[in-house]
């Protein structure tokens, strides 16, 4: 169950109610009025199951909430209710299976955002896995790739995609782009400080790499595991799974690729650049497919769902009457 709570103008607050007390999965409703100070109104409270929470928030944002009062939505850790219990019987879908649409957007949005943080830690893990290509090292191509920060605005396309909102996935898609710009750069930069100093050298790179020779070779598995990766990205974050995206994270070789592709460019390497930079688009680009067809499929899946449910309450309403 997730627990909701409303600031409400006093004279919308029996409007609200009546949409709250007639929603499917509702359950412990509490009004407490003026309590709110800042904006003024009415406190409301209430519990709601996960999968009745989207439909019931895009109502609450239709009556003007979002803009005049305020609509917060968290998690219940623990709820001990009969009624909560049949709230979430009466509920059409699973809980597993629903998707809260609205958060996902602003957990994306927020993930989206080209800050200081977002290029120091996609600088950290491109110059990290730059080592680790340099010193033919699979430890430090996978911390990498678990540090690299990229699934979040490849998240933000796919999400902003699935809903249709361009604008959004535009942004999303110029930080992934500002981002691997930035930390290629710097990376090139810093390979050549690097080598200056003793550290690198041309050989490293030119030498045999048994076990990350893989970043700069791309092929049709790439595109594959690339796919699978975008699949299981977007189940983790529309289920809330975290552990399962660190999971993603370190399965494609996103940051490996753009690690070699900028010591390639440092070097001069044609091949190996050119072979990087191909790697680099293929994963990418199967990702944002994959979790963008699978958002849609989820979104579509989920109002099929509604619908039959609907069409089955309201056939045993009709048989329970007069």
């Amino acid at each position: 169950m997730l627990q909701l709570r409303i600031i409400c103008p006093a004279e919308r607050t029996g409007e609200v109610t009546e949409v709250l007390e007639r929603s499917v999965g509702t359950a412990h409703l509490a009004v407490v009025a003026g309590a709110a100070r800042q904006p003024p109104g009415d406190l409301l409270l209430c519990e709601v199951a996960r999968e009745a929470a989207d439909e019931l928030i895009d109502e609450l944002r239709a009556l003007g909430l979002a803009r005049d009062g305020s609509i917060v939505l968290q998690d219940a850790v623990l709820s001990l209710s009969e009624r909560s219990a049949r709230a979430e019987r009466e509920a059409p879908g699973e809980p597993a299976d629903a998707v809260l649409w609205e958060s996902l957007s602003e957990l994306t949005h927020e993930e989206s955002t080209v800050s200081v943080t977002y290029l120091a830690f996609m600088t950290t893990a491109v110059m990290i896995a730059a080592c680790g290509v340099m010193l033919d090292n699979a430890i430090l191509i996978v911390g990498a790739m678990a540090v690299g920060p990229e699934f979040g605005p490849l998240s933000g396309v796919s999400t902003a995609l699935a809903q249709w909102r361009p604008r959004q996935a535009a942004r999303s898609l110029s930080a992934l782009v500002t981002g691997f710009a930035v930390a290629i750069a710097l990376t090139t930069v810093g390979t050549l400080a690097l080598d200056a100093a003793g550290l690198f050298s041309a050989g490293m790179l030119g030498g045999r790499r048994g076990t990350t020779e893989f970043v700069w070779q791309p092929g049709r598995l790439s595109l594959v595991v690339a796919l699978l990766a975008g699949i299981a990205g977007a189940l983790s974050l529309t289920s809330a799974k975290s552990g399962a995206l660190i999971g993603v994270a370190i399965s494609v070789t996103t940051v490996p690729a753009a690690a070699n592709a900028a010591v390639a460019l440092a070097y001069g390497d044609g091949p190996e650049l050119r072979g990087s930079s191909l790697q680099l688009v293929v994963n990418l680009s199967g990702i944002l497919v994959a979790g963008t067809l699978t958002m849609i499929a989820q979104r579509l899946l989920l109002e099929r769902t509604k619908r039959r449910e609907r069409a089955l309450a309201a056939r045993d309403t009709a048989r329970s009457g007069p």
